[in-house]
């Protein structure tokens, strides 16, 4: 057998037992994180009330490793109609109101019973009308951000 076939044959068989061999198991998935409940975009709320946001939490694969996420949400607005708001966002990307209201990071721990909620206090000279709440989730250098309507109302 010449050295070019013994290598042939060598290469073959390092082939032949990587195809044979067990596949790699994924790493486990940790919990995912997306806004909110139901109850806090149908609320209406007041100035000076602070809005809630509960985030829905998926949990994850036991064994996960720990992840640094970063969950944040603001208002902007007021608008004078979910129209105009609309018609805002179609134009920039994102509403950009008078006024924004911003709730501090909150840096979930993934804990299984973990509920993470994040506050926006609401300015109690804060207009009437329709905001823009954009909440977003932080990963790795990567966000992926969602927008919803919330509407406040005068004071009582």
């Amino acid at each position: 057998m010449s050295l070019c076939q013994v290598v042939m044959v060598a290469c073959l068989a390092v082939f032949g037992l990587a195809a044979c061999s067990e596949p790699a198991t994924p790493a486990p998935v940790g919990p995912s994180y997306s806004c909110c409940e139901a109850k806090d975009i149908e609320t209406v709320y007041r100035p000076g009330q602070t809005l809630a946001l509960h985030w829905l939490v998926t949990p994850g694969e036991v064994g996960a490793p720990a992840r640094h996420l970063e969950l944040a949400a603001r208002l902007t607005g007021p608008f004078g109609s979910v129209d105009d708001l609309k018609a805002t966002t179609s134009r920039a990307g994102h509403a950009a109101g008078r006024v924004t209201f911003s709730a501090a990071t909150v840096r979930p721990t993934g804990e299984p019973r973990e509920r993470p909620v994040s506050s926006i206090a609401i300015s109690p000279e804060a207009e009437p009308g329709y905001y823009d709440l954009i909440s977003s989730v932080t990963e790795g250098g990567g966000t992926v951000s969602g927008e919803t309507i919330i509407q406040v109302t005068a004071k009582a």
